[in-house]
């Protein structure tokens, strides 16, 4: 089974996480929605093809008349406290006046936010202040990840399109929450790794904000249709940057990360990811080519159909998470204001991208074949 926190020590290496995220996902470049209409349209009816095109079906945003706009509500902080006694709220809110203490940092960062970071750190306030700041500084350098959290920008709508990310209803039997992410469009041609992952990042974000904190997250990755193409298009120097981030900056308890239906060439994938993986992400690192393996880990019974549960598939669950991003557009790009530095005041230096991950040229000559 996989690792419990309560087993694990307090790490500088911040692996509690899960922005995020994701290494492999996918990102598509469908054809635009509504060619259907232009192809039959005449020229003398452009009012009527207008109409056609604005009313036209969106597979990944249901009619106010199917769905109620579904409104972002921050998780309870009552029933939060309530599940972790060992937590003394009053540590929380001095770790709350703290982060708007500082010059550099939103005073809009909720205590709901704070204590994400609290408790990933399992509530070591250096530890939380140390990774909050890293946090939130990647999220203002990494722009192909946490720049730009517009779900109506082309490029979202059609990762929107290519890829799953489907949160879990319910928990392990013990209490972990699970993710899983798949690939769609199996046209490796579409898949755009940086898109991929900023949705993938947006999805967790708004989930773990609505979900409050957790026993642990448990990141399920399923390689079906995966193909060497869609491993080309990955850059080392993003791999890099996702992992940074999802070990060292994450507010979660990461405890499993699993691949499956994995592919042959599963060394060539290990290869990119192992020049930036810790131990400690290694240790809770799964591949699994035989389901009956993973339901080890995660219980059948909640899993999607499509993995011999009982959930919807997720090709349909995915809908839920996709229009609450859409239903709540403002909201996300508050999110990420709010998720961000001003390095102009910064107490003492700034710090650019070059801080986190070193000068990109390093990278140039390294070859995963």
């Amino acid at each position: 089974m996989p690792k419990s926190p309560d087993n694990r020590q307090p790490n500088q290496f911040h692996l509690r996480k899960q922005t995020a995220s994701i290494s492999i996902s996918f990102d598509s470049r469908p054809p635009l929605a509504g060619n259907a209409f232009r192809a039959r349209a005449s020229l003398k009816s452009k009012v009527l093809l207008e109409l056609a095109l604005a009313t036209s079906a969106d597979p990944i945003r249901p009619s106010s008349k199917e769905q109620c706009q579904q409104e972002m509500k921050e998780a309870d902080l009552e029933e939060q406290y309530a599940r972790f006694p060992e937590i003394k709220r009053s540590e929380v809110q001095k770790f709350v006046e703290w982060i708007h203490a500082q010059p550099h940092i939103s005073d809009h960062f909720s205590e709901g936010e704070a204590l994400h970071f609290f408790h990933a750190c399992r509530y070591s306030m250096e530890v939380a202040k140390q990774v909050l700041d890293i946090n939130l500084t990647a999220r203002t350098h990494l722009d192909e990840f946490f720049v730009n959290l517009d779900c109506e920008r082309p490029e979202l709508r059609r990762a929107m399109k290519t890829i799953s990310i489907v949160p879990l209803p319910g928990a392990t039997p013990e209490g972990y929450r699970v993710i899983v992410a798949k690939l769609e469009d199996l046209n490796a041609s579409n898949y755009n790794f940086a898109d991929a992952m900023k949705l993938y990042c947006m999805i967790f974000d708004y989930w773990m904000y609505e979900d409050g904190i957790q026993p642990g997250h448990v990141i399920v990755i399923d390689l079906k249709g995966c193909a060497l193409g869609h491993l080309a298009r990955i850059g080392l120097l993003q791999m890099k940057k996702f992992l940074f981030y999802l070990q060292e900056a994450a507010a979660i308890r990461l405890i499993g990360f699993h691949f499956v239906n994995i592919v042959p060439f599963m060394d060539k994938i290990m290869a990119l990811m192992n020049p930036f993986m810790k131990k400690e992400l290694s240790s809770v690192l799964h591949m699994h080519n035989d389901i009956n393996d993973f339901y080890k880990f995660v219980p059948r019974e909640m899993l999607p159909k499509d993995y011999g549960g009982l959930g919807e598939e997720t090709n349909v669950a995915r809908e839920i998470y996709y229009k609450k991003l859409l239903d709540n557009r403002k909201e996300m790009l508050k999110f990420e204001t709010r998720h961000q530095v001003n390095e102009k005041l910064r107490p003492g230096k700034a710090k650019t991208v070059s801080d986190l991950f070193g000068i990109e040229g390093n990278f140039k000559k390294l070859d995963i074949d």
